[in-house]
């Protein structure tokens, strides 16, 4: 019988700090209507990879390199491109094989192009990304560093950042948000201290997001099957 629950993909290059929130929400019954399927990493040594296996959930590793998309130390703008595309394909005609219903970019550091995007979309499932900032503010790389730098120098309206999550589109960190939160900026704090206050602070938005949208995609899952029936 095949489970009621939303069937989510979660996608990391780095440590999984945000994946182990997600994997102890569902541990804990926080996340109920959601299960992770699987967990892709695309760095041989992303420490997430093994915060899933220790969960007992499936991993995959797909790197662009290892895979032959692109040579290694290529500097060729024209064929970096293609490799990208070329990736970016075939990283969603395998994440679709595994059929979610939620796709969760858990600090995924690859930009994707509409050849992972436009599949998904037509699959029906979204696609969504934490980013530390407020929307429409500090875009792509180096989000958290920037603003603070800003309120060092008296530049950060209100000494307020933030952080959201927000569905992914072609525009890095311009999608529709889903859930956001401001953060004072305080005086005197390191910029370490500020960046682990923050990611303190991503950890619970990140369960509160999956588990909107994840009880969201049950129910409408269960509510067309009864209209099936």
């Amino acid at each position: 019988m095949a489970s009621d629950k939303t069937r989510i993909s979660v996608l990391c290059s780095g440590s999984g700090s945000n994946l182990q929130a997600i994997i102890d929400a569902c541990a804990s019954g926080r996340i109920a209507d959601g299960e992770i399927i699987r967990v892709t990493v695309n760095r041989k040594n992303a420490f997430s990879q093994q915060r899933a296996e220790r969960a007992g959930i499936p991993t995959a590793y797909f790197n662009m390199v290892a895979e032959r998309f692109q040579a290694a130390g290529e500097k060729d703008v024209e064929k970096l491109k293609e490799a990208r595309l070329a990736y970016d394909a075939a990283l969603a005609e395998r994440i679709l094989q595994d059929k979610p219903e939620l796709v969760v970019l858990a600090g995924w550091m690859h930009v994707f192009t509409v050849n992972f995007l436009n599949p998904v979309k037509a699959a029906g499932v979204p696609i969504i990304n934490l980013h530390p900032a407020l929307p429409g503010k500090y875009d792509g790389a180096g989000a958290i560093e920037r603003a603070y730098s800003d309120f060092q120098a008296g530049k950060l309206e209100n000494n307020r950042t933030g952080i959201m999550i927000h569905y992914v589109i072609a525009e890095v960190d311009r999608g529709e948000p889903i859930l956001v939160e401001e953060i004072e900026c305080r005086q005197g704090e390191s910029l370490d201290e500020f960046s682990d206050r923050l990611h303190k602070h991503e950890h619970e938005l990140v369960v509160r997001a999956v588990t909107k949208l994840s009880t969201e995609i049950a129910a409408a899952k269960k509510k067309k099957q009864q209209q099936q029936q």
